[in-house]
């Protein structure tokens, strides 16, 4: 008990100083930013005609300058900050890894206090270190969502925007003016790669990063080969609207055939817990040793384990790609 709560003090000691120390070199971090946005300007005029341009985003992981040197080296840490993006998520990727560390901390500390076992202990660790990230996952999931149902009206404004005589890229902005988020922000951004000198392909490119879905990438592909080939651009998004449409109905088709799987899953996952909680009303002292035992903890351990494989098994059984 003294060593883990010793653990815990420590943990949270370093953090803090770690934290407030680091803390004053922001402006100096600031200043190398400029440096080197700066440097990047001068050096322009010395880039070959023939080199490959790209928009300049340095973005910052973390607010510390010290913490956020160490971040960049590590690319799944920069993964982390456009999964962040992808959530519509206003934080940075070091900010959440402190956050994780902190509600690790803190649940441990908690699930120790109430059960006075290190095993429990460890779980809450586990579990309170992936609450952000689980957080973020969950956003960056509805965001994708309400993207995908947005995406054929953003499709048919456009469509109408070209066979009204538009041109492409005038067509974007009144797709970023006219259509509610989260369309219209990544068409904005869209819209301004290229107005900035971006060519129209690595825009395009660069919003399939951003947005990683089906749908998207069949827009970004029927954009780029009527840019190439030529052809009716409106009549092509129209059809594309048409398909996402239909791709719509049998989706929700699936989801009234895979009704039945998806309730035996939340029965199977909220039959335990409900049981726990009705025997440690009706006889405590028929269940206690369960928590009280460490053979008991183990088996929880188990029980828990066990639960969460059954319950991406039949995840992965009722989610049918269309």
């Amino acid at each position: 008990m003294y060593a883990l709560i010793a653990l815990g003090v420590f943990l949270v000691v370093a953090v803090a100083v770690f934290a407030v120390a680091l803390s004053y070199d922001q402006r100096s971090a600031r200043a190398r930013l400029l440096r080197e946005r700066l440097a990047t300007v001068q050096k322009a005029a010395e880039r070959q005609p023939s080199e490959e341009l790209a928009l300049l985003r340095d973005e910052m992981l973390s607010e510390i300058p010290a913490l956020d040197n160490l971040l960049r080296r590590s690319e799944r840490v920069s993964n982390l900050q456009d999964f962040l993006a992808q959530a519509g998520l206003k934080i940075r990727a070091g900010n959440l890894l402190l956050l994780g560390v902190v509600c690790a901390i803190a649940v441990g500390a908690l699930v120790y206090l109430a059960s006075d076992s290190a095993l429990f202990a460890w779980v809450g660790i586990v579990l309170g270190g992936l609450m952000p990230y689980s957080y973020a996952s969950f956003k960056r999931a509805k965001r994708f969502q309400k993207f995908e149902e947005m995406f054929p009206e953003a499709i048919d404004t456009l469509a109408r925007a070209v066979r009204a005589g538009h041109a492409f890229t005038t067509a974007l902005e009144l797709i970023a003016n006219e259509i509610p988020e989260p369309i219209a922000s990544e068409f904005r951004k869209l819209y301004e790669e290229q107005k900035f000198g971006l060519p129209v392909r690595d825009a395009l490119i660069n919003l399939t990063e951003r947005v990683p879905l089906v749908d998207v990438k069949f827009f970004v592909t029927a954009v780029m080969l009527q840019r190439e080939t030529g052809g009716n651009l409106a009549e092509s998004l129209d059809n594309l609207s048409y398909v996402i449409r239909e791709r719509f109905k049998i989706m929700r088709q699936v989801k009234v055939y895979t009704a039945q799987g998806r309730l035996t899953m939340m029965l199977l996952m909220g039959m335990p817990p409900i049981i726990v909680v009705v025997m440690l009303s009706l006889n405590p002292g028929f269940i206690r040793p369960l928590f009280s035992d460490p053979i008991g903890h183990t088996l929880i351990v188990g029980g828990i384990t066990l639960q969460t494989i059954g319950y991406f098994v039949i995840r992965r059984i009722i989610q049918i790609q269309v």
